[in-house]
């Protein structure tokens, strides 16, 4: 057991409960990060401590430097210097790149990618100082094979892989890992909410047949964040049930 401290960003979402929880099953102290007036943090964490974990929470906008500044700085406030650091935020604005807006493009890339630079540049100070940290970026299929209507989130995906083995390059003398999380299509309210028949055409371009499970993707992320996976930098882990092979 482990009381590192781990910030996951995205934390209240479906994929990012799940990181919460497997982080704090192996001892880390965690803080979820949300977005005030869009997500309910607060309820979130009495949800959560009704199932008996004691996550702090601490809210900013990842897509904007001085908000992504104050909620690291505000989570470190409460839980001491970040250790982990679980880049996990993000949101979709599909629509095919010849009706594609300016502020579709815009929004995808400020919260996917932006968010990355903007949260990791806020802790990556303090771990070369202290001489540990473990970055994991959450990514996804679709930054590794591009998605017909998805110009904007496949770029923002890829790119987060770029940012992950650049960082590695630098930062792996100095005892930080960071690594990517390429999960496919994985069982959460967002794409429940698609509908059976979408959802239906998903689960048939997968090999396993099935859709992934959050907690699956969260064992990976628990795994990269221990200590003994100092050996693993630059990498791409892909969690996809077969749908994409590199």
């Amino acid at each position: 057991m482990t009381s590192r401290v781990a910030l996951v960003t995205g934390g209240t979402g479906g994929i990012g409960t799940e990181i919460c929880k497997a982080l704090a099953n192996k001892g880390y102290r965690v803080v979820a990060s949300w977005l005030p007036g869009v997500d309910d943090g607060e309820g979130w964490q009495t949800k959560l401590k009704e199932e008996g974990f004691d996550f702090a929470i601490a809210g900013g906008d990842v897509s904007n430097f001085e908000s992504a500044a104050a909620m690291v700085k505000e989570a470190e406030t409460k839980v001491g210097p970040i250790e982990i650091l679980v880049n996990c935020a993000g949101i979709t604005k599909d629509g095919f790149m010849h009706k594609m807006k300016h502020e579709q493009w815009d929004a995808v890339l400020h919260v996917n990618l932006d968010s990355v630079f903007n949260v990791t540049r806020q802790v990556i100070t303090g771990m070369r100082n202290q001489g540990f940290g473990r970055i994991i970026n959450i990514s996804s299929v679709n930054g590794q094979k591009g998605q017909i209507g998805q110009t904007n989130y496949s770029a923002a995906k890829a790119g987060m892989h770029g940012f992950t083995m650049a960082l590695a390059q630098e930062s792996a003398r100095k005892g930080i890992t960071v690594n990517t999380v390429s999960p496919g299509y994985i069982a959460t309210s967002m794409v429940a909410a698609m509908g059976e028949k979408v959802v239906n055409q998903m689960i048939a371009e997968i090999p396993v047949g099935r859709l992934g499970k959050a907690e699956e993707i969260a064992r990976v992320v628990g795994f990269l964040a221990a200590d003994e996976s100092g050996f693993i930098t630059g990498a791409n882990i892909a969690i996809n049930g077969g749908m994409h092979m590199g």
